[in-house]
């Protein structure tokens, strides 16, 4: 979900209301993702986000009812475009072990492109995930990486190149806390021990690394 694919969907702007309902909540979505990254759901502002979107602060309430459903929503896109990033992966025609490293390098790659995403899942814990426990559809989402990773695992160990032993779960853990630090650590990271992983070169190295240390983890 970009902003700009949203904008361009729209009809009309503020001055009318025969919109593009889709469009005009994709829209939205983006520019709260990025303000409630930025500020957290106590500082974030629904004016800032209307002044920020094709649309009126009333749309966005007839929408999503309240500043904190509307953060809510934009945790579902945000997980919700990470997993369609999986999916078009199609990694099931591919031998176990590219699979896996491709799935290793997704994840660092999207991570590391989207920012915004680190932050709103950091700022989630610290409410303890209580909006993520209130959503209808994470759980779902969710599980379907799970499963994605065990249909990989599990032909990997029927080939003998994965050993057996392990849970789908803490394969998606050690993917998910490679890729994670890589961005909610950057700042601290570069200024204890300086920012030579952080240009391209070492982003790229970084990413073999990531690669590497999971396949490491599961090979027989």
């Amino acid at each position: 979900m970009t902003r700009q694919k949203a904008e361009a969907g729209q009809t009309e702007t503020k001055s009318g209301w025969k919109q593009n309902p889709e469009a005009v909540k994709a829209d939205i979505l983006a520019v709260a993702l990025a303000e409630f990254s930025r500020n957290g759901l106590s500082g974030a502002r629904m004016d800032e986000i209307a002044a920020k979107t094709r649309t009126s602060k009333r749309m966005i309430y007839y929408y999503f009812g309240s500043k904190e459903e509307l953060y809510q929503k934009a945790l579902e896109a945000a997980y919700a475009e990470v997993r369609k990033g999986e999916e078009a992966l199609a990694l099931s025609h591919l031998a176990p072990v590219e699979a896996l490293g491709r799935l290793a390098e997704f994840t660092f790659d999207h991570h590391r492109r989207n920012p915004d995403f680190i932050r709103l899942v950091m700022i989630e814990n610290i409410h303890d995930g209580k909006y993520l426990e209130q959503s209808e559809t994470i759980g779902s989402l969710n599980q379907a990486a799970i499963r994605n990773i065990a249909e990989i695992y599990e032909r990997g160990v029927r080939d003998g190149v994965f050993r057996k032993g392990l849970s789908p779960l803490r394969i998606h853990w050690i993917i998910s806390a490679i890729s994670f630090f890589n961005v909610s650590n950057q700042a601290t990271f570069s200024l204890l021990f300086g920012k030579q992983l952080f240009g391209e070169a070492g982003q790229e190295l970084a990413r073999q690394d990531a690669r590497e240390a999971v396949l490491g983890f599961v090979r027989a």
